[in-house]
């Protein structure tokens, strides 16, 4: 059994170099089960390539992470998304041509048990769970807020209707840790409180947030912890109040009129 304040994800002195630039250099850090965690700093700091790593699309040079558990170094994309690590990227990556709710059945098929076969012969087994995976889909539009737009073509959603469909899509694979790459970008005031109370929902609903954001005052009113990258280095972590009282980190990032 599992408890809230467990740790979720472990990173341990995770590095990864691309020729002769260390993007990150022995990045530590423990995300605990149940809290909002936010990861800030400059463009350029490592915070997608941290992702990046987490979700597969990188491999290690150096250090280790394990999650619920399980410790990976060398993993394939899907593998991590199993073990229940979803993400949204900083540019949108919605099939544009497919509806609302086809976006979140792809999403939800990582959950499915008929095979190829089954699909081919529409066989009543697939059918039924194809079923199911259009109604869960539709749940997770309202459980978002854009239910009534579940037919509508994903390329004719506004902007912020989209980044609601990115999570509700990274909802559908059932994760443990939901990976937030910059979700409140372009958004007005209004669309990121919309923002801020969604992700509120999620956690409270057993889902762990981490969350790359460069809303300062969205990552210091949301967030249980924060953690700050320069130059691919941990210059500090702890609860919002801290980092941002923190002289580093003003000198680095808040200081600077990010």
């Amino acid at each position: 059994m599992t408890h809230p304040g467990e740790h979720l994800l472990k990173l341990s002195g995770v590095s990864k170099h691309f020729g002769g630039l260390a993007a990150l250099s022995g990045v530590s850090l423990h995300i605990k089960r149940g809290e909002i965690y936010g990861l800030i700093g400059p463009n350029g700091a490592g915070k997608t390539t941290l992702f990046n790593i987490l979700t597969g699309l990188y491999q290690l040079d150096g250090g280790s992470f394990s999650f619920a558990g399980t410790s990976f170094s060398c993993c394939k994309p899907h593998l991590l998304a199993q073990a229940g690590i979803a993400r949204t990227f900083q540019n949108i990556r919605l099939f544009p041509n497919m509806t609302a709710l086809e976006n979140i059945m792809v999403g939800r098929h990582l959950r499915t048990h008929s095979g190829i076969w089954a699909a081919l012969t529409r066989h009543a087994a697939a059918r039924r769970e194809e079923r199911e995976i259009a109604q869960r889909a539709l749940e997770l539009l309202r459980y978002v807020g854009i239910h009534r737009h579940s037919h509508t073509l994903a390329k004719n959603l506004s902007y912020g209707e989209q980044r609601r469909l990115e999570i509700a899509r990274a909802l559908a694979t059932e994760p443990k840790l939901l990976a937030l790459d910059e979700p409140a970008a372009g958004m007005n005031a209004t669309e990121t409180e919309s923002l801020r109370v969604l992700l509120q929902t999620i956690r409270n609903s057993g889902v762990t947030v981490l969350l790359i954001e460069h809303d300062v005052k969205l990552i210091m009113g949301l967030c249980d912890r924060v953690a700050v990258l320069d130059y691919g280095k941990k210059i500090a972590e702890g609860v919002p109040a801290e980092v941002r009282n923190d002289p580093a980190v003003i000198a680095a990032y808040i200081g600077g009129g990010t």
